[in-house]
């Protein structure tokens, strides 16, 4: 597979996951850029031991980690920025509100149960892969998924109250 072709198959994939930790869009679209610049260097030592998402997933990471180091920022992912696309409640979907609701849930968790979980949901990463892009083991992830998945369940049904 060619990088033009990784770069088309893949761009989703990596944005969405950058996007999912900085809920900046054109952050994420600036990191996705660097992601793939340093996946073209670095490509012909892409062993395979893993999928290319995953790979190209774990140098988006490493990217996102680096220029948080470098503008001494803290990640306070708590707060939301994309109300404006809810203005009129009356007028949003069930499922939209929903959706919503466990978006503002989930970034409260702390990692690592925010970043499994948006691995899993929104970079649709196996368990596998999860547990290669952060190092630890399949059963970790999956864990951890679990127990993040518990967490906000139990945040929406206290919401409910």
């Amino acid at each position: 597979m060619t990088m033009d072709e990784v770069y088309r198959t893949c761009y989703k994939t990596v944005y969405g996951y950058l996007f999912t930790l900085c809920k900046d869009k054109s952050l994420s679209e600036e990191l996705t850029a660097e992601t793939f610049f340093k996946a073209v260097q670095s490509y012909k030592n892409f062993d395979g031991n893993c999928k290319v998402t995953t790979w190209l997933c774990q140098i988006a990471k490493n990217e996102y980690f680096k220029y948080l180091k470098k503008q001494k920022r803290i990640d306070d992912t708590s707060e939301i920025t994309d109300y404006a696309d809810c203005k009129n409640l009356e007028e949003s979907f069930t499922d939209r509100e929903t959706a919503m609701r466990i978006h503002k849930n989930l970034h409260c968790l702390k990692e690592p149960y925010k970043e499994v979980f948006s691995l899993r949901v929104f970079a649709e990463l196996s368990f596998a892969e999860i547990g290669i892009v952060l190092g630890k083991t399949e059963n970790w992830a999956r864990v951890t998924y679990y127990r993040a998945k518990i967490k906000l369940l139990k945040e929406l049904e206290d919401e409910d109250e």
